[in-house]
């Protein structure tokens, strides 16, 4: 072989492999609620900043039981909690690529509930799937073989009645266990599991009444805790709680009673500098708090509290220093909303050229973009996240039907939306 045409192939060949490995270096996993790092934030990149005038080519679509469970993505599968009939709770795995249905695993669950349907993401490890089904249905499911490992139920093993809207849990991986609240007859409990063999591992104080908040794991003051946020009763007369709890005992680290939601649904939003943004609907607003340690003793510190903000169903973003938030609620609606870190809001949709509100629906951060799904209408909007001004880059209608209210997934430059009917994949990679 000649050294020049030798030198050619081996060139293809690193060339080859150079591109797999950006690839694969900028594809990620979304294996439950709200992302890797349950944030709404993907670390993918090589997306498209900008869209065709028809939009990204839709994928596939898939009918899907009436419902809000948003999809979790590992290892090129996607996983949703889907509802049939209100009578079945249907565990589904597809493929990534194409949408097929690789498996799925049913089990009983007869009931009604208000606002019918699933509720809430799988969590995917290596080995396992987690589902909360919303009459309390709590299943560990083997990947390979498809039967369940373990079951539990977070109403009934508890003594306690299940919610109006049902049980919204999306389980929290720590070490070997699984954390989720429990719909406790005392009130809200945050439980932990073995992952491998469902044995009860502690259960925390009773932090106020049931609510719609799942515990999110985080890092403040330099430690590992579990977060939560606990109703309020309607009315007054018995206060909610949110608090740190030690993820290895479940022993409360610090709790802070200065945010009151009757119907928390968010989880809090943390932040640089140990602090915690936290909103709700209802009237609850928002406020921000600084964690402390010293000594081993924990400390709460109110940063401010504002009634202009409170997102009903949404999570927060955090993107370079600024809070974007779909502050909307039974109450008000504001519109999508930009605020800096001392509270002081830059712009809201309400105010600015632009009229739409995005009722209650989700939103995504990736590749330095926001992507925005209006919750009435299912248009889907491509953002450029900015304190000075709302900026829209491109916009297409994706989804018909109502509350379309299911947080989005993305992996592999594929972005998963759902709606009451059915769920799409929609290509947005960087053609």
């Amino acid at each position: 072989m000649k050294p020049v045409k030798a030198f050619r192939i081996h060139w293809a060949f690193v060339c080859a492999g150079l591109a797999f490995f950006a690839l694969f270096a900028t594809a990620a996993d979304w294996p439950q609620f709200m992302g890797p790092a349950r944030d709404g934030v993907s670390p993918e990149t090589g997306l498209a900043h900008t869209w065709p005038s028809d939009g990204p080519k839709v994928l596939w679509t898939l009918p899907l039981g009436q419902g809000y469970a948003s999809p979790s993505v590992r290892d090129g599968e996607v996983y949703v909690l889907d509802r049939v009939d209100q009578k079945q709770d249907v565990l589904r795995c597809l493929g990534l690529n194409d949408g097929k249905e690789l498996w799925n695993f049913a089990y009983d669950a007869p009931g009604d509930l208000s606002h019918d349907g699933s509720r809430t993401a799988p969590t995917i490890d290596d080995k396992n799937v987690y589902t909360v089904g919303a009459l309390g249905n709590f299943y560990c499911i083997d990947r390979k073989t498809h039967k369940p490992v373990w079951n539990k139920n977070l109403v009934a093993d508890f003594g306690g009645e299940k919610p109006g809207w049902g049980v919204v849990q999306a389980p929290s991986l720590y070490k070997d266990l699984v954390i989720v609240s429990a719909m406790a007859k005392e009130g809200c409990i945050v439980v932990a599991y073995k992952k491998d063999s469902g044995e009860a591992a502690w259960k925390s104080e009773v932090l106020g009444v049931l609510g719609y908040s799942t515990p999110v794991v985080t890092k403040l003051a330099g430690v590992d805790q579990v977060v939560m946020v606990a109703a309020c009763k309607k009315g007054g007369g018995s206060p909610g709680k949110v608090a740190g709890l030690n993820p290895d005992t479940g022993a409360t680290l610090w709790s802070y009673d200065g945010f009151q939601c009757f119907i928390p649904i968010p989880y809090p939003t943390t932040l640089p500098d140990d602090r915690l943004f936290i909103t709700g609907g209802y009237g609850a607003g928002s406020c921000m708090i600084q964690v402390k340690q010293q000594d081993g003793k924990f400390t709460v510190k109110e940063m401010f509290k504002t009634a202009d903000c409170g997102s009903q169903i949404q999570q927060p973003l955090f993107y370079k220093d600024y809070l974007y938030i779909n502050s909307n609620s039974n109450e008000r609606e504001d519109g999508m909303m930009c605020m800096s870190l001392d509270g002081a809001i830059k712009w809201k949709t309400k105010d600015s050229w632009f009229t739409t509100t995005f009722e209650r629906g989700p939103l995504m951060l990736a590749d330095g973009l926001i992507y925005n799904l209006d919750g009435k209408k299912g248009v889907l909007y491509l953002l450029d996240p900015s304190p000075a001004e709302f900026k829209k880059i491109a916009e297409l209608k994706v989804l018909g039907g109502k509350e379309i209210w299911s947080p989005m997934a993305l992996s592999q430059g594929k972005l998963l939306v759902r709606s009451q009917s059915e769920m799409k994949c929609l290509d947005v990679k960087t053609p």
